[in-house]
């Protein structure tokens, strides 16, 4: 580590007023601690943003949903009022990373890294999720812009995630045994209306993103079997060390079917 500014506002505007270029918002620290750790951030000032109350709590009115940034994956998973709306939210906050990050990271922090592998996004993409910011309102669709890149600018923070929850939902990943990591999430959720939103994590090379296959299948007929014959382009998808573009593909297929499982 080396020196560093520490900086612990109690209001949004307070907190935007420390903001630089050299500075960063903390939040749950799960990826910038240990990045300043190996010298690979190296920001002048933090910003915590963890004691801000207007950035913390779970508002659940009718089926609108409402999430502030601060709130940790722990608080989401164990939500009664999310649960009872949305469980496919709750199921996927409660299978992030171990018990430690849970408690720890938040999901203001994790869609603002938004990292390919993170199980968030893919959820807000299928859901039409706005992000609130301090200065401003953006579709998931529009937040989402690349790997590891989001539409916010050097000094803005979300303050708040907020969607309406549909009538069906349900979260599937293929995970990495060490980090949890999904190497493969889906995310599936069915509206009122009949429409059909598929997010998927951890295997598009350019980060989360939505299967239009997917959803026209599902919309036609929302189970399990109605993606049998689906086929996934490799084309677009990640390739390492822990799987191929080819493998990738397959496991989208297998954990959107499991999703809807779970879901129905």
């Amino acid at each position: 580590m080396y020196a560093t500014t520490y900086h612990r506002p109690t209001s949004v505007d307070e907190a935007a007023k420390l903001a630089s270029e050299e500075a960063k918002y903390l939040s749950g620290g799960q990826t910038l601690l240990p990045t300043m750790k190996q010298r690979l951030a190296a920001p002048s000032d933090l910003i915590d943003l963890r004691h801000i109350d207007a950035l913390k709590g779970i508002t659940v009115e009718g089926g609108n949903v409402r999430i502030g940034a601060a709130c940790t994956h722990s608080e989401i998973a164990t939500s009664e009022a999310i649960k009872g709306v949305c469980p496919g939210f709750t199921y996927l906050a409660g299978h992030i990373g171990d018990p430690a990050v849970r408690h720890m990271g938040t999901i203001g922090g994790s869609i603002a890294n938004n990292d390919p592998a993170a199980d968030y996004p893919s959820a807000l993409l299928a859901l039409g999720a706005t992000i609130r910011t301090n200065t401003r309102s953006l579709a998931a669709e529009d937040f989402f812009t690349g790997l590891f890149e989001t539409a916010l600018d050097e000094r803005e923070m979300v303050t708040a995630v907020e969607f309406t929850a549909p009538d069906k939902s349900g979260y599937s990943k293929f995970r990495n045994p060490a980090s949890r990591y999904a190497m493969t999430g889906v995310f599936v959720c069915k509206r009122s209306d009949g429409s059909v939103g598929v997010g998927v994590a951890g295997a598009g090379s350019d980060g989360a993103f939505r299967s239009p296959d997917m959803e026209r299948a599902l919309a036609g007929d929302f189970t399990p079997a109605a993606l049998e014959n689906i086929s996934i382009d490799p084309s677009g998808l990640m390739s390492d060390m822990h799987a191929s573009a080819e493998y990738r593909a397959n496991l989208i297929k297998v954990m959107g079917k499991r999703a809807v499982q779970q879901a129905v």
